[in-house]
């Protein structure tokens, strides 16, 4: 799988952008960074560099609408994966290629996600993570199992190889920070086979803020909870089975 794209979704990293996309760059030749609405400098940095393709909002739209970006791109360009890497220092871009690796792997049906999960494994340094995204992390993963009879152990994790052909199955339309928990609802439905993927847990900025309300972690659940909801009734006629399939390998 020689054709495949590195994607780093980007806003207000301009103390982070330029290290984590050096050390990308090691590891991967085609990379990608969808800048959704940086004003700190961060375009500024980005316009230094040569042999990336860099995609702009002009406003910031989310994190979700910055990896429906990159879906889209890998579609266009007829990339066969794609790698989604966060730029804020948590992952491990020496964790790339063996990423794509299992990707390609010969399983009986493939494989069409990996997920990075902070909790499959312990790793040596292993950071503590914040309370509060930890419990609603844990408790979010408990509920989408049971609905979905799937195994993960890490909902949100941003660090992924997707087949490109299997996200066209997908149709995200969450901006956000709950953009996972739609793109797990649709896996399910579409029958994408998904294995998880050790990474370590690093957390270099534990005061990083989710914006606006959803800092507050009971309104975030709430946000949460609403949109597994609204997700799953819309699912509900086209996919009727969707609670009782195994979808995840184990």
């Amino acid at each position: 799988m020689a054709n495949w794209l590195v994607a780093l979704p980007v806003f207000n990293e301009v103390n982070h952008v330029a290290e984590v996309l050096d050390e990308v760059r090691r590891f991967a030749g085609d990379v990608l960074v969808v800048d959704d609405g940086s004003s700190d400098g961060t375009a500024e940095l980005l316009a230094e560099y040569t042999g990336i393709a860099v995609v702009t909002h002009e406003q910031n739209q989310g994190y979700g609408a910055a990896l429906r970006t990159a879906f889209d791109y890998a579609i266009e360009h007829n990339y066969e994966a794609i790698v989604t890497i966060d730029c804020d220092g948590q992952h491990q871009p020496q964790l790339i290629p063996d990423m794509i690796s299992a990707l390609r792997r010969h399983h009986e049906p493939r494989i069409d996600i990996i997920s990075g999960s902070r909790y499959l494994q312990e790793f040596d340094g292993d950071s503590a993570a914040p309370a509060d995204r930890r419990r609603i992390n844990f408790e979010i993963t408990a509920q989408l199992n049971e609905q979905l009879r799937l195994n993960l152990t890490d909902t949100f994790c941003g660090f992924k190889a997707y087949r490109t052909e299997a996200l066209k199955s997908l149709n995200i339309t969450d901006t956000g920070y709950a953009m996972p928990l739609q793109l797990w609802i649709q896996a399910a439905c579409a029958g994408l086979v998904i294995e998880e993927f050790p990474v370590p847990r690093i957390y270099l900025e534990e005061e990083r803020s989710f914006g606006g309300s959803l800092d507050d972690s009971r309104r975030r659940m709430a946000h949460y909870q609403d949109v597994i909801s609204r997700e799953m009734s819309r699912l509900a006629e086209s996919c009727p089975d969707l609670l009782s399939a195994n979808r995840c390998l184990s």
